[in-house]
C-alpha cells in the first residue's frame, strides 16, 4: 500500500469518528421553527388596535405572539407582548392577573440592555398596587422606575408616578408641588413652552394636569376648574378615549355643588365613553359620578348597576384569588421540583463531562495510533527500500559471480583460440561459430533468469520459452496441461513463485542427472493446483540427502505461496518431484 493511499484513508477514518462524535449531539438538539416573521407581523397588527383602544383584539393577537415567541430567541417581542397584556389586564380591573403577567418578565429583565421594559414593568406593578390601595408597595415601584434613569421623559413620568401615590396617600401639596415641577420645568415644561407636546406626550402631560385639578380640588383651591378645563382640553385635542371618562367625571364632581343638571350631564357622558373603551376604574368612577347626581328611579338605576358591576368583579377577583393561591402553592411545588430537577441536571452534566473525557481520551488514543500506524508504514517502507537496494546490490554481485564463473574461462579460451588459429579455414571457423552461439546461448540464458517475468496474457508463452530454453539434443522435456488452467485468475505472486520455481529445478537436476526425458504435468482441482516433474535419470552424482539440501530454496519459495512439495529420487526409477499449491 502506497503511503499517501493509507494516509487519505486514516484521515477518512479519523474524520468519520468526529462526524459521528458530532452526529451523537446534534441527535438529542430538537429543531425549533422560526416564527420571528409571523411574531414581527402579529405586534405590529396588535400595536395598532392597542392604540386605537380595542383591546380585546390586540389581546388575543399579544397571546398569540406569547405562544409562538422562543424567550431567549425572540426575547424582546416576547416582553413586549407580556407588557401590553398586563397593561390590558390592568385597564379592566384584573390586578392579580396583570401583576401575575408582569411576573413572567421579572426573569427576563436582566438579558435586556435597554431599561424601557424594566421602567414599564415597575410602572405596572406600582398601578396595580395602588388601585388594590396597597400604597407601599406602590411607592416602593414607582421609586424603583425612577432610580432605572431610563430616559428623560420617563424620569419625569417616573416622578409623575410617584406625585400619584403621594395624591392617593392624601398628600395633596406634596404631590402638586412634583407635578407642578414636572408639567414647568424639565422634559415637559420645556416642551410645552416650545409648543412641541404631541401624541402619548402630551396625553401625559393631560394626566398630570388632571391630577393636579384633583389634588387642588381637594384642598378647595378655586383654580381647581381651570385645571380640570385645561386637561379636558388637551385630551380632546390628543383624541385620549381612555383618560377622557375621567375628565368628565372630575367635572361632574366639581359642579356637583355647584349646578347639579350639569353635574349629571357631565356623569351621563362619562359613563357612555367608559362604556366604549370599557375600562374599569373609568366605569366605576362614572357609575358613582350618576349616582351622586341622581335621584328617584335614575338612582335606584344606576345603584343597581353599580352593585351588579362591583359584584360581579368582586367575585372575578375572588376567583382570581383563589387561582393565586393555587398558583402559590404549585409555585412551591415547582421550586421543589425545580431543586430536584436541577440535582438531576448537575448529575447528567457530571455525566455528560466524564464522558466528553473519555470521548477526548479515546480520540487522543485514535490519533496516536494513526500516527503509530503512520510512523510504522514510512519505517517499514524505507527498511523495505533499504532491503530491496541491498537485494539489487546482491542480485548484481550474483550475476556478476555467476558471468565471471561460467563466462570468463570460455571468452579467454575463445580469445586464444582465434589468437592461435587461422579462423579462415572452413573447419576451424565453424568450430569458432558453434562457440560464439554457445556463449551467446549461455549469456541469453542469465539474462533471462534475472529478467521481470511477465505475469499478463504472456505468461504461459514465457513460462514455455524458458522451460524450452533447457532442452537441447540430448533432453527432450514435454509440457502437459498447462493450457487447462486460467492463468490469468491465477495470483501474481504465485505465477512468479511458479516461475523462479522451475528456474532453479531446472539449474540444481541438469547438473545432477543424465536425463534425456523430462514430463512436466499441470493439474487443476476445485481448490489446488498440482505441477509434477518427472524424467528418466539413471544415475545421480549426489546422494538424495545432498539434492534435497540444493533444492531448499524452492521449497522454501513454495511455502510462501502455501503450498507443499514431495520428491522421489532413485538410480532405477528416475527422479519425480511434484508440489501443490492453492488457487
Amino acid at each position: 500500500m502506497k503511503i499517501s493511499l493509507f494516509i487519505k484513508i486514516s484521515i477518512l477514518i479519523y474524520t468519520l469518528l468526529l462526524v459521528t462524535s458530532c452526529e451523537k449531539k446534534k441527535e438529542k438538539i430538537v429543531a425549533k421553527i422560526d416564527n420571528t416573521a409571523e411574531i414581527k407581523r402579529l405586534t405590529i397588527i396588535a400595536d395598532a388596535d392597542f392604540d386605537k383602544n380595542e383591546y380585546e383584539k390586540a389581546y388575543k393577537n399579544y397571546q398569540t405572539i406569547v405562544q409562538l415567541s422562543d424567550p431567549e430567541k425572540n426575547r424582546i417581542d416576547y416582553v413586549d407582548a407580556l407588557v401590553s397584556i398586563a397593561l390590558i389586564q390592568q385597564f379592566e380591573g384584573n390586578y392579580l392577573k396583570s401583576e401575575i403577567t408582569a411576573t413572567k418578565i421579572l426573569p427576563h429583565l436582566k438579558y435586556l440592555k435597554k431599561p424601557r421594559f424594566a421602567w414599564e414593568t415597575y410602572k405596572i406593578f406600582s398601578d396595580n398596587y395602588l388601585a388594590t390601595k396597597d400604597y407601599e408597595n406602590a411607592l416602593i415601584y414607582a421609586k424603583k422606575a425612577y432610580a432605572l434613569n431610563a430616559s428623560p421623559r420617563r424620569d419625569a413620568n417616573a416622578l409623575a408616578n410617584i406625585a400619584l401615590v403621594y395624591m392617593h396617600l392624601g398628600e395633596h401639596k406634596k404631590a402638586i408641588e412634583i407635578y407642578k415641577k414636572v408639567t414647568t420645568t424639565g422634559y415637559y415644561g420645556n416642551k410645552n413652552k416650545a409648543n412641541t407636546l404631541e401624541g402619548y406626550e402630551l396625553m401625559d402631560y393631560g394626566i398630570m394636569i388632571s391630577n393636579i385639578g384633583i389634588s387642588s380640588f381637594q384642598l378647595h383651591d378655586p383654580k381647581t376648574i381651570d385645571y380640570f378645563n385645561e386637561a379636558l382640553k388637551i385630551r380632546l385635542k390628543s383624541n385620549d378615549r381612555q383618560k377622557l371618562p375621567d375628565s368628565y367625571s372630575n367635572l361632574s364632581d366639581y359642579y356637583l355643588d355647584k349646578n347639579l343638571p350639569l353635574a349629571k350631564k357631565y356623569a351621563e357622558t362619562a359613563y357612555k365613553l367608559a362604556c366604549e373603551i370599557n375600562i374599569y376604574s373609568a366605569k366605576r368612577y362614572a357609575m358613582l359620578c350618576l349616582i351622586r347626581t341622581s335621584e328617584g328611579n335614575d338612582l335606584k338605576k344606576y345603584t343597581n348597576l353599580y352593585i351588579n358591576f362591583t359584584d360581579s368583579m368582586t367575585k372575578s377577583r375572588l376567583i382570581e384569588k383563589n387561582q393565586f393561591a393555587n398558583i402559590k402553592y404549585n409555585f412551591k411545588k415547582d421550586i421543589d421540583e425545580n431543586l430536584r430537577l436541577k440535582t438531576q441536571k448537575a448529575e447528567n452534566e457530571l455525566q455528560l463531562e466524564r464522558q466528553k473525557n473519555r470521548s477526548y481520551i479515546l480520540y487522543f488514543i485514535i490519533i496516536i495510533s494513526i500516527f503509530s500506524l503512520v510512523f510504522i508504514v514510512f519505517h517499514i517502507t524505507a527498511k523495505g527500500k533499504r532491503e530491496k537496494n541491498i537485494a539489487a546490490f546482491k542480485s548484481e554481485l550474483r550475476i556478476s559471480q555467476k558471468l565471471r564463473a561460467e563466462l570468463t574461462n570460455e571468452v579467454l579460451m575463445l580469445f586464444t583460440k582465434i589468437q592461435n588459429s587461422n579462423i579462415e579455414i572452413s573447419p576451424q571457423k565453424e568450430e569458432l561459430l558453434n562457440s560464439l552461439d554457445h556463449l551467446y546461448a549461455k549469456t541469453r540464458k542469465i539474462s533471462k533468469e534475472n529478467s521481470i517475468i511477465l505475469t499478463d496474457e504472456h505468461y504461459v508463452s514465457g513460462l514455455k520459452e524458458m522451460i524450452s530454453d533447457y532442452a537441447n539434443s540430448n533432453l527432450n522435456i514435454i509440457i502437459n496441461g498447462i493450457n487447462s488452467i486460467s492463468w490469468t485468475k491465477i495470483d501474481r505472486i504465485k505465477k512468479i513463485t511458479v516461475f523462479r520455481i522451475f528456474q532453479e529445478l531446472f539449474e540444481n537436476i541438469q547438473k545432477n542427472n543424465n536425463a534425456s526425458l523430462v514430463s512436466i504435468n499441470f493439474k487443476k482441482d476445485e481448490k489446488n493446483i498440482e505441477i509434477i516433474y518427472i524424467d528418466n535419470s539413471t544415475e545421480i552424482k549426489e546422494e538424495s540427502i545432498k539434492l534435497k539440501k540444493r533444492l531448499q530454496n524452492v521449497e522454501n519459495r513454495i511455502k510462501t505461496i502455501k503450498g507443499t512439495l514431495n520428491f522421489e529420487s532413485n538410480q532405477e526409477s528416475g527422479f519425480k518431484i511434484s508440489f501443490t499449491f492453492p488457487l
